[in-house]
């Protein structure tokens, strides 16, 4: 009697672009030579501010709706953000926009489409966001939010009140946010996020997201043509998508 065997099924190829962030600056020779307010070296400091705007740059390209190309002559490669890919477990915060996500179609991501009408996020439609995430076999451990839709979650009724001490001697603080909230599909942290946009909520799996690198940021000191040094900090990055159905959202927020 030989065994039943079924048809095995493999996994679908998807793709990213790499895309190249950079910034560059110039510092004249007066500038680096002159006394200055709180720094010996103008250069020293630009480059560690320089260094914090790139890291936020690629932060913002990073959460947000932008799609994939292959770039041109024209135009620079992009890499498509997280917002982007989240087709499968896309909930509309109303049934009455025509707000879509087609994801990754045809070797690129596609950009989503905002609809014209939003309605307020409530439990239900984040619930429905996070038990798409475990039915895909997800477990969205962390919710990013901009500032509205966080005021939004911290005026959520739940089914736990909670209790803080505090010691008589000390001054009693008023407790209006929530950082942590469970449901029936695990515990997630809520973090604000500066660059999420209004209407959007997104439920992810952490470890179904990485990023992949050419060249990390590095700094290099360009040819000099002038009465000044010129500097440039690049890196050449993308984001890994390892399973864009582990992770959800909620779109067409009000806000």
């Amino acid at each position: 009697d030989d065994a039943a065997f079924v048809t095995v099924v493999s996994a679908t190829r998807v793709g990213n672009y790499q895309q190249i962030t950079r910034k560059t600056f110039l510092i004249s020779r007066t500038q680096e030579k002159v006394a200055k307010a709180g720094r010996r070296r103008e250069s020293a400091r630009q480059v560690t501010k320089q260094m914090r705007e790139l890291k936020n740059e690629i932060e913002y390209a990073i959460v947000r709706n932008q799609a994939s190309s292959a770039g041109g002559s024209g135009t620079a490669r992009s890499t498509a953000s997280i917002e982007s890919w989240l087709a499968t477990n896309e909930v509309l915060a109303t049934t009455t926009s025509s707000a879509t996500t087609a994801g990754f179609a045809a070797g690129v991501v596609i950009a989503p489409v905002d609809g014209t009408t939003t309605a307020a996020l409530t439990v239900g439609t984040l619930n429905l966001a996070l038990q798409g995430s475990w039915s895909s076999g997800g477990q969205a451990t962390q919710i990013l939010v901009g500032p509205t839709q966080k005021q939004v979650i911290d005026t959520f009724t739940g089914v736990a009140t909670r209790f803080v001490d505090v010691d008589r001697a000390a001054q009693a603080s008023i407790i209006n946010a929530a950082n942590l909230y469970v449901s029936s599909f695990g515990r997630h942290t809520v973090r604000m996020h500066r660059h999420v946009r209004a209407s959007v909520v997104l439920c992810l799996d952490p470890d179904m997201w990485a990023t992949s690198w050419i060249d990390r940021p590095f700094m290099e000191k360009l040819a000099k043509t002038g009465d000044g040094d010129k500097y440039q900090i690049v890196g050449e990055w993308g984001l890994v998508s390892r399973n864009e159905a582990a992770s959800g959202k909620v779109v067409a927020c009000a806000g």
